[in-house]
Order: structure tokens, then C-alpha cells, then sequence
């Protein structure tokens, strides 16, 4: 028997946690494994990369795709719990569940959208879609990777503690070009003790001007009068520039609000946050590459023949 695909395990992977209890994927998958009767070689077939089994990376798919859906939550790393909305599902005793049945969330018609413009999935794991090229599929791959690793990372800066994440957007700002070095920048931020403001540091490694900080792990959407007091604590320190941001959202108050004043500030939101981690290597690392190449027409071009 084949090993099925991330659809075809959505339904067994969320009753395997109708227990309501937490469960580590790597136990999932081997209770899909056997559902499936697969054999000892298909539970051990690799993907490509080598990195990782195949059904268990199928497994890890379902369960994002169950979890943007509302139907399972992470609860730690690799382990997973079934929501009230998951055992409701359960006990309608569906036939199945798969991408069309997902559709009735908006969470994960959200996901979906936001991965059209952003994502899809491992090339090894879910087939192109038929209209694809194949260099198409390996764009389309990249995006899905991309955007469901943006949504791990920020659910990891989210649960982590306020000096590792002032830690984090020192590194990040760092990378960025800003601050000086790690040293410099890290005595700027979170050490000035003003009200609205958390940090501030050089634009550049001259520090020819400066740049002011405010970084919380908010978890309601920051709104303009938040925003507006940020603005007037940079009077104080005579910054025409700041960065805010913040593991949540702003509202379109908020942004509305920094494109009418004199000074200039940035807001960077989760999923920017997320995005810029990855684009700097921050909390990230490269797993895999891939070298796509081409013919070299103008090797060719020489030929007489």
C-alpha cells in the first residue's frame, strides 16, 4: 500500500486525538501507520532531504491545515491537543475531511488566501496542480514552506519570555543594518526606562541619526492612541524615526495615523516580524537547497554547426 496523502490523514490524525489528551506527532503518525497497514520499509521511506520520514511529514502537514482550521492546537513542540471544535466535528462521524471540508472556516479560507499570495507545500508531498510547470510547482512549494514556517515562528516569539524576545529584535535590528553592533545595540534597547519608549538606537553604524524602539509581545491589536503615545515619546528624545513592533496586529487607525504626522515610523506587525526573522536568519536556518539550473544558450551560440 502507498503512503497516503496529508488529505487523505486529516480525519484519522484527528481521531487519533478524540482522547482529548496531548500527543506527540511522532505517535500520531505511527498510529497512522498502522491504521494504514504500512510496512516497516514504507514508515521508514525519507523524504529527498533525508531529514525527515515521509508519513510523518504528511502527518505534520494535517495537522497544520486541522490546525489554521480551528479542529487541533499545538500545545508544546511537536505535540498536539484536539479543540471542543474538533470533537464536534468527530461526533458529526464525517466521511472524511479534507481541504473542500476545511473551507467552512474562515481561519483557514484565510491561510489559503494569504498562501496564494505568499505559499504552498513540499514538492515531494503534495502533487502540482495539474496547469503547473514544474518550475511553477517548486515556486508554489517554496511559499507554502515559507508561510506555515512565518506561522511557527510567530507562534514561538508569542510564548517566549520578554528578555529572550528583546534579545531577538536586537538581533534582528542588527541584521538589519541598524544599531551598530550587538553590543551597541544592546545596550540601547531596553534601557532607557521612558514611558512609550524601550530602546534607541543608531540608524547606522556612524550614528549619523537615531532610531526609536518600542517592542512588546502584545496579544490585542495595537490601536492608534497606543501608536500616538509612542510618537510623543520621541519628542523627548529629539528622533524623527522610530520602529514599533508587535507579535499582534495594528489597526487601520493606527496606520492611518503614521502616514499623517511629520515623523517617520515604522510599524511591523507578527506575520512582518515572522517574515523578516526568516529573510535575516533569525531563529531560522537553512535546511535544504536546491540548484535549479538552466541551459546556457550563449555556450551554444558558438557552435558552427
Amino acid at each position: 500500500m502507498s503512503i497516503p496523502d496529508y488529505e487523505t490523514l486529516m480525519l484519522p490524525v484527528l481521531e487519533a486525538l478524540s482522547d482529548g489528551q496531548e500527543h506527540h506527532l511522532r505517535d500520531v503518525a505511527r498510529q497512522a501507520a498502522e491504521r494504514f497497514g504500512l510496512t516497516d520499509e514504507e514508515c521508514q521511506r525519507l523524504l529527498p532531504s533525508g531529514q525527515q520520514t515521509i508519513i510523518l511529514n504528511r502527518v505534520s502537514w494535517a495537522r497544520t491545515y486541522l490546525k489554521k482550521s480551528g479542529l487541533v492546537i499545538s500545545t508544546s513542540r511537536g505535540r498536539v491537543k484536539i479543540t471542543d471544535e474538533g470533537r464536534r466535528v468527530l461526533a458529526q462521524t464525517p466521511a472524511k475531511i479534507d481541504t473542500h471540508f476545511l473551507s467552512q472556516y474562515p481561519s483557514y479560507v484565510e491561510f489559503k488566501q494569504t498562501r496564494r499570495t505568499e505559499s504552498r507545500e513540499d514538492a515531494d508531498v503534495v502533487p502540482a496542480e495539474a496547469d503547473q510547470t514544474p518550475e511553477e510547482a517548486i515556486e508554489a512549494a517554496y511559499r507554502d514552506l515559507r508561510a506555515a514556517l512565518a506561522d511557527e515562528v510567530l507562534e514561538r516569539v508569542r510564548a517566549c519570555s520578554p528578555q529572550f524576545f528583546e534579545r531577538l529584535v536586537v538581533e534582528l535590528l542588527v541584521a538589519m543594518g541598524y544599531g551598530g553592533s550587538l553590543k551597541d545595540a544592546g545596550r540601547a534597547v531596553g534601557r532607557t526606562g521612558d514611558e512609550g519608549i524601550d530602546g534607541i538606537i543608531k540608524e547606522d553604524k556612524l550614528g549619523l541619526d537615531v532610531v526609536c524602539i518600542q517592542a512588546k509581545r502584545w496579544t490585542n491589536t495595537v490601536g492608534r492612541p497606543e501608536v500616538q503615545a509612542f510618537a510623543g515619546s520621541m519628542e523627548g528624545h529629539r528622533a524623527k524615526k522610530g520602529v514599533m513592533l508587535t507579535t499582534a496586529t495594528f489597526s487601520k487607525d493606527a496606520q492611518d495615523y503614521i502616514s499623517r504626522i511629520e515623523r517617520k515610523i515604522v510599524l511591523i506587525d507578527g506575520r512582518q516580524l515572522a517574515e523578516l526573522m526568516i529573510d535575516h536568519g533569525i531563529g531560522t536556518t537553512t535546511s535544504r537547497t536546491y540548484d535549479i539550473r538552466r541551459i546556457d544558450s550563449d555556450y551554444f551560440a558558438d557552435d558552427g554547426g
